[in-house]
């Protein structure tokens, strides 16, 4: 599935992927983010975080009704208050991703799937 978006200069198709791509770049700029870790992680018993070239598995970038919504699978590290590093990811994503692609967006949804201690 696409966005469809017209401008002055033509149409412009954005894929989910590619707003799943600018997610999870600005949520890894975040201070207290490890990495990012897949949806079905936590079901598994599998903490595994993702290497750069499939870090867009830790990002869902979905239609909801009342617009889009971005969901992110993180793992933070051990000794910061979580509840600042999601604070921080939500102001930081939403900002990039509505600067990058010029549109609103509903819901930044993160969700903390691990705490790894950093020696």
């Amino acid at each position: 599935m696409a966005i469809e978006k017209k401008t002055s200069y033509g149409d412009i198709s954005i894929s989910l992927d590619a707003i799943a791509t600018v997610a999870a770049s600005a949520a890894l700029d975040c201070y207290g983010v490890v990495g990012l870790t897949s949806k079905s992680s936590l079901s598994d018993n599998i903490q595994e975080i993702l290497r750069k070239e499939s870090f867009t598995k830790g990002v869902v970038a979905r239609k909801a009704k009342a617009g889009y919504a971005v969901d992110i699978f993180l793992v933070v590290v051990y000794g910061v208050k979580i509840t600042e590093i999601v604070a921080e990811v939500q102001k930081q994503v939403k900002y990039v991703l509505e600067k990058t692609f010029d549109m609103r967006f509903h819901a930044i949804n993160v969700y903390v799937q691990s705490v790894k201690e950093m020696l």
